[in-house]
């Protein structure tokens, strides 16, 4: 098909077809379609949208544009879960060893942190010998055997979405729904999974900064998702402080370990038990998300969620004991306080300045080359609708010798935000879309 005459029905309001969405993809790939030909119909899509044929389209088109996982010789239910990005999310590591301890076989594909938003596989690296990039049988074999595995995306699955991606974010068309949802589901259904919970995040440190959009990017991924033949559902949740409080990556791990060894909660165990609890629902492993939220918190408090960790851990070639002995992390040599500037409450944060913070001190990236120093990073010693008292600490940085300590200093300090009323209480889980 001529791209011209393609681009040329979008730019005017029509629906694509099949065939013609299938000769896109296609001629992404190939290298058919220029890059200005590609750029022109990514502009065309955001301006007028996409109905859902076309996005269920696309995103099918995408994911059959490489190779496709067949988990089908995995005994059991197996289950993935996605979030679109956050500061402190450290769910996949809480949720999965506690979910596979339930019996559900947690395949887990994963990205490396960009911006201010952390990746969960630069969380593991932190684990000295730990191992991301495996071929595909030895990822099968891992995930039958210990009933988990995190790893990086293979580079032959949805590699149309590599071209498109790069494409979208030097043309100013990132935050395009129809974009979104059909680049985040065209690798989880190439994946090969049976059961994807979407945490879909809301706030100043999501990409979606209000309720509604939020919203609206949940319902759509779901109904395009289900419309695949999957199972999927989403939950809306918080980003408008990090939802942990430790941020960066080797602390990110400390703290997972300290949820999994029962001497930790808050907002993190929360949202990581309930995203955990819909994967055991819709996996029939539970009959309804409080009765997953009991199994799990009863694997914290036997001590196998963390005995899982450590199994996965070890046969990912990383060092088990880390789950017994967290020192063996990697550690940053200074910490600096910031302090409060007044008595008052902590009445609200800008998350994105927090993630940018820790980024300026070396656990996040710029560009996709970028080295991150693994030991850096912050931990958050108050959370909104705490009381403060001036000099108190609010945060300590972790730094490093080549630690941007000014730059992060002051973001830390205009991010964080005390007035002398009380804030009222903010929902943690905002919405659930099944």
């Amino acid at each position: 098909m001529n791209p011209c005459d393609i681009i040329r029905k979008k730019r005017f309001g029509g629906e694509l077809t099949e065939a013609e969405i299938r000769a896109f993809v296609e001629g992404v790939v190939d290298g058919s379609f220029a890059d200005y030909q590609i750029s022109a119909l990514l502009m065309a899509i955001c301006i007028n949208g996409m109905t859902d044929r076309e996005t269920l389209a696309l995103t099918l088109a995408m994911a059959k544009s490489g190779d496709t996982l067949d988990l089908s010789d995995i005994p059991g239910v197996k289950a993935d879960k996605h979030s679109t990005g956050g500061v402190g999310d450290t769910t996949s590591l809480v949720l999965v060893p506690l979910v596979a301890c339930c019996g559900v076989k947690m395949a887990k594909m994963s990205g490396r942190g960009l911006g201010f938003t952390g990746g969960t596989l630069d969380k593991m690296e932190s684990i000295p010998g730990m191992r991301v990039e495996m071929d595909v049988e030895t990822f099968k074999k891992q995930v039958t055997e210990v009933g988990c595995a995190i790893i990086g995306q293979t580079a032959e699955l949805a590699p149309a979405d590599k071209t498109l991606y790069a494409l979208r974010d030097v043309t100013a068309t990132v935050d395009c729904m129809p974009l979104v949802v059909s680049s985040i589901l065209s690798k989880k259904l190439a994946a090969g999974c049976d059961v994807v919970v979407l945490d879909t995040k809301c706030g100043s440190g999501a990409i979606m900064d209000t309720f509604e959009k939020s919203k609206k990017l949940a319902e759509m991924m779901v109904r395009i998702g289900n419309l695949s033949g999957k199972r999927f559902s989403a939950l809306l949740t918080d980003m408008d402080q990090p939802l942990g409080n430790y941020i960066g990556n080797a602390l990110e791990v400390e703290e997972a370990i300290d949820i999994l060894a029962g001497r930790a909660g808050g907002d993190l165990k929360e949202v990581a038990l309930t995203l955990g609890a819909h994967i055991l629902r819709n996996a029939g492993a539970a009959p309804s998300v409080e009765a997953g939220i009991a199994m799990l918190d009863e694997k914290i408090a036997s001590g196998e969620g963390l005995k899982k960790f450590a199994e996965m851990i070890a046969a990912q070639g990383g060092d088990p004991r880390v789950c017994e002995d967290t020192s063996l992390l990697p550690k940053a040599k200074t910490r600096i306080d910031v302090t409060a500037g007044a008595d008052g409450y902590v009445s609200s944060m800008v998350t994105s300045d927090i993630g940018n913070a820790a980024k300026l001190l070396g656990a996040g990236r710029e560009r996709k080359t970028d080295e991150l120093d693994l030991s850096v990073g912050i931990v958050m010693k108050v959370r909104v609708g705490d009381a403060v008292r001036k000099g108190d600490v609010l945060c300590t940085m972790h730094a490093g010798e080549k630690s941007d300590r000014t730059g992060a200093y002051n973001l830390l300090k205009r991010s964080i935000h005390i007035t002398p009323e009380k804030p009222e209480k903010r929902p943690l889980i905002l919405g659930v879309v099944e």
